[in-house]
């Protein structure tokens, strides 16, 4: 059974950190690009940040470059993302996906329809 938990979230101050998780079973995480979503509400679901598999390449939405970190540990089946500085506008649901990189080759799957299997998510909510 495929499973995708992320874990990590909260409430935080502005200025805060966070950092999710993303625990992966079920598949390999190895033949996966993972990518880094949120939703905030009356919003479009909208990609953060991914990460290739074999050479652990990273995309960043513009708005979170030199903000938010991406990683993984294929060992743990686990993938990272990183939140410094966060903000009141950074409040949603974050999710983590994972997308076949292999079909991709050097490109990076940037569109929700591009992932085959989603977590549940986990609120980040920033407010003083």
């Amino acid at each position: 059974q495929v499973q995708l938990v992320e874990s990590g979230g909260g409430l935080v101050q502005p200025g805060s950190s966070l950092r999710l998780s993303c625990k992966t079973s079920g598949f390999i995480l190895d033949y996966y690009a993972i990518g880094w979503f949120r939703q905030a509400p009356g919003k479009e679901r909208e990609l953060l940040s991914c990460i290739k598999t074999k050479d652990r390449s990273t995309y960043y939405a513009d708005s979170m470059k030199g903000r938010f970190s991406i990683s993984r540990d294929n060992a743990r089946n686990t993938a990272y993302l990183q939140m410094n500085s966060l903000k009141p506008e950074d409040t949603a649901l974050y999710y983590c996906a994972a997308a076949w990189d292999t079909y991709y080759g050097d490109s990076y799957p940037i569109r929700t329809d591009q992932y085959d299997y989603w977590g549940q998510g986990t609120q980040v909510t920033v407010d003083s």
